[in-house]
C-alpha cells in the first residue's frame, strides 16, 4: 500500500510538472508563450507552484485543476467585462480553493498586495494561480510576491513582468512604494521605471 501511494505521488508530480514545464518553456525565464489550448491569455509560470493568467474561461478552469492547480486568486472586478460569471462556484465545484480580492486598476492598495501575500504565505506549496483580466495586475502582484516573499532578484521579477507589460504610471508608482516600504531599493541596476504612455 505505501508503496501504491509513492507510485501514484510520483505520477501526480510528474504529470503537474508535464503541465508546469511545456516543450519550448525557459525554466529560469518563463517568458510569455503563445497560449496553449486550454490555458488562459498571457499565462506565465514561474514556479512549479505559481503561475499567473489573464481571464481563464470555464474550459481553461477545467484544463487547470486536472493539471493539479489546487488554488485560483482573481484580482480584479467580478463585474468586468471580461470577467467570468460564477467564477468562485465554478472553481470550487472542480475542487479548488478560490480567493477575490477586488483590485482597482486605476487605484491598486497595498493592503490588497498584503490580503494576497497572506494568503499565499498560509499554504505556499499550494499550487496557484493568481489572474486578473489581461495578467497586468497580477504580474505586478506575482513581481511583488516573488521579490519581497520568495527573494528572487528584482531586475530578474521585473524583466519577467515587462515581458507582458510595461506599467503605466499608477502602477509603476504602486509597485515602487511597496517595494521601498518593505526595505527594497527599486532602482535596481537594470530596472527602467519609466512608465508606459
Amino acid at each position: 500500500m505505501i508503496l501504491r501511494d509513492r507510485i501514484m505521488h510520483r505520477v501526480g508530480v510528474i504529470a503537474l510538472c508535464s503541465f508546469l514545464v511545456l516543450p519550448g518553456a525557459v525554466p529560469s525565464a518563463f517568458a510569455a508563450e503563445e497560449t496553449p489550448v486550454g490555458e488562459p491569455i498571457n499565462f506565465v509560470r514561474y514556479s512549479p507552484t505559481f503561475a499567473s493568467a489573464g481571464q481563464p474561461d470555464e474550459s481553461d478552469l477545467k484544463v487547470l485543476a486536472e493539471r493539479g492547480v489546487e488554488r485560483v486568486i482573481y484580482i480584479a472586478f467580478s463585474d468586468q467585462e471580461r470577467s467570468l460569471a460564477h467564477e468562485d462556484r465554478i472553481v470550487k465545484s472542480l475542487g479548488m480553493e478560490y480567493l477575490h480580492i477586488p483590485v482597482d486598476f486605476a487605484a491598486p492598495r497595498p493592503s490588497e498586495y498584503d490580503a494576497f501575500a497572506a494568503a499565499m504565505r498560509l499554504a505556499p506549496e499550494r499550487s496557484t494561480l493568481l489572474h486578473c483580466q489581461v495578467n497586468f495586475r497580477a504580474t505586478a502582484f506575482s513581481l511583488l510576491y516573488r521579490v519581497l516573499e520568495l527573494g528572487v532578484p528584482l531586475a530578474e521579477a521585473k524583466a519577467d513582468m515587462n515581458r507582458i507589460w510595461t506599467p503605466n504610471d499608477v502602477w509603476t508608482a504602486f509597485i515602487r512604494s511597496v517595494l521601498e516600504s518593505r526595505g527594497v531599493d527599486p532602482d535596481c541596476e537594470g530596472c527602467d521605471w519609466t512608465p508606459a504612455t
